[in-house]
C-alpha cells in the first residue's frame, strides 16, 4: 500500500513507461534515487516477478525505505551509494545489465521537512544540506570558506541568480563578522541584498541561493552528468530509463545525453547510414513532459517536474 502521506511523482506514468521492459521473470529494476520507496513499492507490487536494486546516498532514507519494502523479502537489494556509483555496485553484485532504471532527482520531501537537515529556508536550521550526512562539506563550509568569485559562480550557475554578485558581497561582509551557522541569517541576508522591486514576485528570494548551495554541496550536476551515461550503458536491449527532474539544469543534462544516444551520427552526404553510427536508443517522450493539472492538484511537488524516457534498441557497435 502506498503511504497516503507521500505521493510519488508521476507514479502511473513511470510504471506504464517501464512496464514493457520488466515483464520477464527475474528482470532487474534499479531505483537509483530510492527516497521513501514509493515508486519502488508500486513497481514491486505491479510486477510480482521483478527484482529491485535500490540506491540512495542518504542513509536515513535507505533505512526508512528498507522497512517499507520488507514485505518483498529477497526480491529487494538496497545499497548505500550515490547514483553515479551504479557501475561499481552492479559489478560487486555480479549483475551484468539491468532492464529498467528510474532517477527521481532533487531533494526528497523528508529532507525538506526535517529542520536539522538544513535544506529549507522557511525555518531556522543548521546550514548542512548534505544528502549523505556521513561525508562531504556542508553549506556552512561553502558560505564561510569559498572565495568570492567561486561563490558568485555557484549562485549564478546553479541558482540562476541574477543578483549573485550582490548576495556574495553581503555574504563576504557578514562572514567576516561571524561565520554562518543557521539558515535564518542567510535567508534574511539574501532578502536584504536583493532590490525591493525584485522581492515582490517569484516567492521567497532565498530559494535560488538555497538551491545553488544544495547543488554545490552534493555535486548534483557533476554526479548527474556521470550517472545518466553509466545507466544507459548498463541497460540491456529493450531496457528503459525514466528520469524525473525538477529544475532546468538537470533537465538540460538529460536532454543532451539522451540526444547523443538517440541521434544518427552518420556524416552528412553519405549515401547510406553507417551501422556503427546508428542510434542505440530511441526516445519514449516528446521533450520534457510535464505533469497534468490533475496530477499537480493531487501532488504539488509535480508542478516543476520534467519527465524524459528512452529505450535501448541495439547494443553499442
Amino acid at each position: 500500500m502506498i503511504d497516503p502521506g507521500h505521493v510519488p511523482v508521476l507514479l502511473d506514468r513511470v510504471r506504464t513507461t517501464l512496464e514493457p521492459a520488466v515483464g520477464a521473470a527475474g528482470a532487474l529494476y534499479v531505483d537509483a534515487t530510492l527516497g521513501m520507496g514509493g515508486h519502488a513499492e508500486a513497481m514491486l507490487t505491479a510486477f510480482p516477478a521483478l527484482r529491485l536494486l535500490g540506491l540512495d546516498r542518504d542513509p536515513v532514507a535507505l533505512e526508512r525505505a528498507g522497512k517499507r519494502l520488507t514485505p518483498f523479502g529477497d526480491r529487494v537489494t538496497l545499497v548505500h551509494a550515490v547514483y553515479d556509483e551504479l557501475p561499481s555496485v552492479l559489478d560487486r553484485l555480479g549483475e551484468p545489465d539491468i532492464q529498467a532504471i528510474l532517477f527521481d532527482l532533487g531533494v526528497s520531501s523528508p529532507q525538506l521537512d526535517e529542520p536539522e537537515r538544513g535544506f529549507a529556508y522557511s525555518y531556522d536550521a543548521p546550514l548542512d544540506m548534505r544528502m549523505d550526512q556521513t561525508r562531504g562539506v556542508t553549506a556552512a563550509d561553502v558560505l564561510n570558506t569559498y572565495p568570492p568569485g567561486e561563490l558568485t559562480r555557484i549562485l549564478r550557475e546553479y541558482g540562476e541568480e541574477r543578483f549573485a554578485q550582490r548576495i556574495t558581497a553581503a555574504i563576504v561582509r557578514e562572514r567576516a563578522k561571524e561565520p554562518f551557522t543557521g539558515s535564518t541569517r542567510l535567508t534574511e541576508l539574501v532578502r536584504g541584498a536583493i532590490p525591493a522591486a525584485a522581492r515582490r514576485t517569484g516567492g521567497n528570494p532565498a530559494k535560488r541561493t538555497f538551491q545553488a548551495l544544495r547543488i554545490e554541496v552534493n555535486s548534483e550536476l557533476a554526479v548527474w552528468g556521470r550517472a545518466l551515461p553509466a545507466a544507459l550503458d548498463a541497460l540491456s536491449v529493450g531496457g528503459r530509463v525514466a528520469v524525473l527532474s525538477y529544475h532546468s539544469l538537470e533537465d538540460r543534462i538529460s536532454k543532451r545525453v539522451l540526444a547523443e544516444r538517440t541521434t544518427d551520427h552518420t556524416p552528412p552526404g553519405l549515401p547510406v547510414p553507417l551501422p556503427e553510427l546508428q542510434p542505440t536508443f530511441k526516445l519514449l517522450t516528446r521533450g520534457g513532459e510535464q505533469a497534468t493539472e490533475a496530477e499537480i492538484a493531487g501532488n504539488p511537488r509535480a508542478a516543476s517536474v520534467r519527465f524524459r524516457a528512452a529505450e535501448r534498441i541495439r547494443e553499442d557497435a
